[in-house]
């Protein structure tokens, strides 16, 4: 019996990039590379447990080679979608039947019962419908090597974070109308768990409000109105406006929290901050913020931030993880189809009449999504014209739809038996 010969690492290289390099083999290179990844590990595994060199033998032969690359090629001949296939409707089907099994419910961060996400359809329609504001922004924060190993650095990150008012720090704000002003009474325990020095309060109120006059006396800061006699109305507005002044942090984030990532040495633990609340374009510019590692589930924001192309990549990540959290399993491609919809034109559109079917240029195609009178009446007004080129249209015309055989326009001659005779002879 002959001896088997099996292909070293350096035979098993050479092979996979004459492939890739054959137009024959209709197989993308990034599969490949991946085919390659596999093998080699597989290949170098074997051979440390058999004690041998990594560049020695891989245990595969040419002949399972070439059929391993075979069965690849029909799986993916296989996975391909025929031309002319409805690939929309196979879509709205694929994600809309499992959302029909969705619950509705949100989901509460352990330990902190006021934070919470939107979960299931709620979250699933806020995607769809392209929420400017969605119900639960939240970002979860990446730290630099610098803070996320230090408990105390990561605090100090997450103070600069947390939007921080006069109301969060002050035991009260009381109006004095003897002396016509305003008395803030500072907590010295907040101030100090939140960081901030009285100075640091009497310096961020005379910025917001560079017209009244400021006093600072141990832990009371006396803001006087600046009319010489006010009357108590507009002391209480003045009382107001002051408790919603801004110490430190980012707008639009209400509350942090600090927890260990999951995955990190127990020894060691890595920090990560999560907020409720949502302010990515001005969290990047925080110093210990790692911007290559940080996320948010407001899709605007991502998209006014870093531009169209990582919305579309957030679009895919928060449907599949609405999807895979309701152990619901979709297809990948379907929801790319969605994504690709909704942002081709360099906006992110909802689907919806306010957006993409609100938006066809056929007028039947709009009356047959929602207020059918409203969009046919508009249509006759303008006098527009249906070249009846969709599906939609076509088939509530009752005509054939460019779809599998009806995208092939093709006649046959019924005299070709003659005409091939013809020419043979």
């Amino acid at each position: 019996m002959a001896k088997k010969k099996y292909l070293t690492t350096a035979e098993l290289k050479k092979l996979i990039t004459t492939i890739a390099e054959n137009p024959e083999k209709d197989i993308p290179i990034a599969i490949l590379d991946q085919l390659e990844v596999k093998l080699l590990g597989r290949a170098q595994k074997i051979s440390s447990n058999l004690n041998e060199s990594a560049t020695g033998k891989t245990y595969v032969t040419k002949t399972q080679f070439e059929s391993i690359i075979d069965d690849i090629e029909k799986s993916y001949q296989f996975a391909q979608i025929d031309p002319g296939s409805a690939v929309g409707m196979v879509a709205a089907q694929s994600i809309g039947e499992p959302g029909t099994q969705m619950t509705l419910r949100t989901f509460h961060f352990a330990g902190v019962r006021e934070m919470n996400v939107t979960l299931g359809l709620p979250r699933l329609i806020e995607i769809v419908d392209a929420r400017r504001n969605p119900s639960t922004p939240t970002m979860s924060i990446a730290l630099t090597e610098e803070y996320s190993n230090n408990a105390d650095k990561a605090r100090i990150v997450a103070r600069n974070i947390e939007l921080t008012s006069i109301s969060n720090i002050a035991k009260s704000v009381d109006i004095d109308q003897i002396n016509q002003r305003v008395t803030v009474v500072l907590d010295e325990d907040l101030l100090e768990d939140k960081g901030i020095s009285p100075e640091e309060v009497v310096e961020k109120v005379e910025y917001r409000r560079s017209s009244l006059k400021v006093e600072l006396e141990n832990n009371l800061v006396h803001i006087y109105n600046d009319k010489d006699d006010p009357e108590l109305n507009e002391l209480q507005k003045l009382a107001e406006k002051v408790r919603l002044i801004p110490i430190k942090g980012l707008k639009g984030v209400k509350r942090v929290l600090i927890r260990k990532k999951k995955g990190s040495n127990p020894d060691n633990p890595e920090y990560e901050v999560v907020s409720e609340g949502s302010n990515f374009m001005q969290l990047l510019r925080i110093p210990g913020v790692d911007p290559k590692r940080t996320y948010t589930n407001h899709i605007h924001e991502i998209a006014d931030t870093l531009g169209i192309e990582a919305a579309r990549n957030a679009i895919l990540i928060e449907a599949h993880e609405v999807m895979d959290k309701q152990g619901l399993d979709v297809d990948q491609r379907h929801i790319m189809l969605v994504a690709d919809l909704m942002t081709f034109t360099g906006d992110i559109r909802q689907i919806g009449r306010h957006g993409i079917s609100g938006e066809s240029t056929s007028v039947l195609v709009r009356a047959a999504f929602e207020v059918t009178v409203k969009h046919l009446l508009e249509a006759a007004i303008r006098g527009e014209k249906d070249n009846l080129v969709g599906i939609i249209e076509n088939v509530m015309v009752g005509q054939e739809i460019a779809l599998g055989t009806g995208i092939v326009d093709l006649t046959i001659n019924p005299e070709y038996r003659k005409f091939a005779q013809v020419k043979a002879n």
